[in-house]
């Protein structure tokens, strides 16, 4: 559906020039969800930005739809872009306008009758749980209710792709998982493909199916997100996954390994069986782990004991039940 070749985007000034995107090249396919994650810096938000052209790339094509949009004219490329909604981190509301009123925005830029974009209006605020909100303004709004109203009105003119840049960087955690809840169901009912621009490791495992991690404006490996996440194989894909260093102390120590959950039941007590079945006790160093429909996605770091049969012990029962490890940075 989506399909960049080779796109780099320099931006110039007087004293320098630097180089946001460097040859990059991707396939999104058409209904799924596309995660692209890197630091800040990374050139994300400009590689998303030449997907519909609000930053025309230096060199490479962007093709939507088997067209190639990089040599398209304005109205050619105008109509490309009315099937490519966009939201923000900062949610770019009009303040002066309701709820309502922002979401037939596009459709009044359209020129779509009133009664017509109206009614679509009303059907978008069903869509994201936001009826009761319709009269209210954007300083009248949390930060979850004003990004449900923004997918809302990127929704307007029926896109058939999603782009989302750091849409939820500015929620909390309880607010982010209802938003990603949200464009998920908005993937699956309305088959919008969603390209998400991240940050965050935890926010692609919950949603993406793919995804690609960026660095200095480099694409350095991509793949389906479980296979990224249990075998990173970039310094930034394992920066992003490890738990933290100052978490789990600065010297990376031989009896240490890294325990990946990728959809093991939550209820099931994985460290504390290890502990019964093995008679030892493991030291947890850092651990970020999250419940998502009742599955265990997430990771552990742990210090085995010094004895090395009691390690082999712990080797086993992972191995036995089928719970990925790696220790010495090496998968197992």
């Amino acid at each position: 559906m989506i399909r960049l070749e080779h796109i780099t985007k320099e931006f110039s000034s007087k004293n320098k020039k630097v180089t946001a995107v460097n040859d990059v090249s991707l396939h999104i396919k058409k209904g799924e969800i596309y995660g692209i994650i890197g630091f800040s810096g990374a050139g994300k938000s400009t590689l998303v930005r030449c997907i519909n052209l609000l930053e025309m790339p230096t060199a490479g094509r962007v093709y939507y739809n088997h067209k190639e949009l990089t040599s398209a004219g304005e109205k050619e490329l105008r109509t490309a872009r009315q099937k490519m909604g966009m939201i923000f981190q900062q949610f770019n509301l009009l303040e002066q306008r309701s709820v309502l009123e922002n979401i037939c925005y596009p459709l009044e830029l359209a020129k779509m009758p009133k009664k017509e974009r109206t009614s679509r209006a009303k059907e978008l605020l069903a869509l994201v749980d936001m009826e009761e909100k319709a009269k209210a303004y954007p300083s009248q709004l949390s930060g979850g209710q004003k990004q449900r109203t923004a997918i809302a009105r990127a929704l307007a003119t029926n896109p058939s792709v999603l782009l989302c840049d750091e849409a939820t960087s500015a929620l909390d955690p309880i607010t982010t998982r209802s938003i990603l809840a949200l464009l998920k169901k908005i993937n699956e009912t309305l088959g919008v493909t969603i390209v998400i621009i991240s940050h965050e490791m935890r926010v692609v495992e919950q949603i993406c199916d793919r995804v690609s991690v960026m660095s200095n404006g480099v694409i350095q490996e991509s793949g389906e997100v479980k296979e990224v996440f249990l075998n990173p194989k970039s310094e930034t894909a394992r920066r992003l996954i490890l738990p933290d260093k100052d978490e789990a102390g600065s010297d990376a120590g031989r009896n240490r390994i890294r325990i990946a959950f990728d959809g093991q039941s939550s209820f099931e007590p994985v460290i504390a069986t290890l502990v019964l079945e093995c008679n030892t006790k493991v030291n947890i160093l850092g651990a970020n782990t999250e419940n998502i429909g009742g599955r265990a996605y997430g990771q552990m770091l742990i210090e085995l004991p010094e004895d090395e049969e009691k390690k082999n012990l712990v080797r086993d029962f992972l191995k036995r039940n089928q719970i990925h490890f790696e220790e010495g940075g090496n998968g197992a």
